[in-house]
């Protein structure tokens, strides 16, 4: 478009292009802590979800956001954005016995 810069995103697609790769992973963990835990105690089931979301940073960096920009406030969303949804999607998961 002619109002976006040549260098990078626009405001809006890197808000939009992080908050579904985070809500992506989130489920994703929780499918993966479903898969490998035995029981909800297990803690390899909190272990996907910190893979999940230490793997998102070079995601977003393939995909063209610079993360040296990323502000504190940004790497909370992602962490918290990510176990909001595992945390959710895997208690589905443990109530169903899917």
């Amino acid at each position: 478009m002619a109002t976006e810069t040549a260098d990078g995103m626009s405001s809006h697609m890197r808000g939009l292009s992080v908050t579904t790769l985070t809500a992506v992973a989130g489920i994703a963990a929780a499918f993966g802590s479903n898969a490998l835990a035995a029981t909800p105690n297990d803690p390899q089931g909190v272990l996907v979800l910190a893979v999940a979301i230490a793997a998102q940073f070079p995601i977003l960096r393939v995909i063209g956001i610079d993360t040296d920009d990323l502000s504190t406030k940004d790497v909370l969303y992602v962490g918290f954005m990510t176990f909001a949804l595992w945390f959710v999607s895997w208690g589905i998961l443990l109530t169903t016995g899917a």
